[in-house]
């Protein structure tokens, strides 16, 4: 099975924590070399320390914040003008804030929407055109097992993530003759901050306990424990590997068999 991305540069997003921090690295491992996106440059100084350079991988960052997609735009663009070809986007942020769908403020879509489907189309855009000259191009969105099935207390989350969805798959379609595949992978319950922030919240508005909260939310998952990033950074370097291309257009769940539904 050919999983060499020696060659090939990968775009990551979020990448300096979490799922977005243990792909970078996961591909890094397989050879590529890495272009780190996220907003903190500090961050970014230290996350590409941790990338792999044993096959003469050469890694960089790009400074930008998905809160504003007009300035993503200008500087990836920028960017990509003076770089190589970028072989593999990762499209991947924090989600939304939880909460009831019917308590939602019409700004928390609107800011959800441009952060996840505004922001992945303006980097789609960017990458595309080098992606068809090398006929060779991976595009992977990060985003949730409520595409499948909707969580309860994420009414925000849930709604974006599946027109994030939808999105992908149209543009699967429209991309497959070039060697692009598009695919989406949709972790569970995961060992990340967004998990704690949810755990804590969630307790604070119950008065349960941060571990009774853990423990009923790992008592929902067959495997009876979250994962860990790298496990969903591992189904991320797959799609992005030659071994993969035949595989496009699909979700991925990687929840440990929570998911209800086939």
């Amino acid at each position: 099975m050919n999983l060499d991305l020696s060659g090939k540069t990968a775009l990551v997003c979020g990448s300096t924590q979490g799922i977005g921090n243990a792909s970078a690295k996961e591909l890094a491992v397989l050879g590529a070399n890495i272009v780190l996106v996220a907003r903190n440059e500090e961050s970014l100084k230290a996350a590409i320390k941790d990338l792999d350079v044993s096959k003469g991988q050469t890694h960089t960052f790009l400074c930008a914040d998905f809160q504003n997609p007009n300035q993503l735009k200008e500087k990836v663009e920028t960017f990509i003008a003076t770089q190589s070809t970028i072989h593999i986007l990762v499209n991947n942020t924090g989600g939304p804030p939880g909460g009831l769908i019917a308590s939602a403020k019409v700004e928390d879509f609107l800011q959800a929407f441009n952060n996840h489907l505004v922001c992945n189309h303006i980097l789609v855009q960017a990458v595309i055109e080098g992606m068809k000259k090398e006929n060779y191009g991976r595009v992977i969105n990060i985003i949730s097992t409520s595409v499948k099935m909707p969580l309860k207390n994420l009414g925000v989350s849930n709604t974006i993530r599946a027109a994030v969805a939808n999105w992908s798959k149209t543009l699967a379609n429209e991309v497959a003759s070039f060697g692009i595949t598009v695919n989406n992978v949709l972790p569970g319950a995961t060992s990340t901050g967004r998990l704690q922030a949810i755990i804590e919240n969630k307790s604070k508005n119950t008065g349960e306990s941060l571990n009774q909260i853990k423990n009923e939310m790992e008592s929902e998952i067959p495997l009876g424990r979250f994962a860990d990033p790298s496990e969903i950074a591992n189904a991320v370097a797959f799609l992005a590997s030659p071994a993969a291309s035949y595989i496009t257009g699909i979700n991925v769940p990687v929840d440990g068999g929570r998911t209800g539904c086939l």
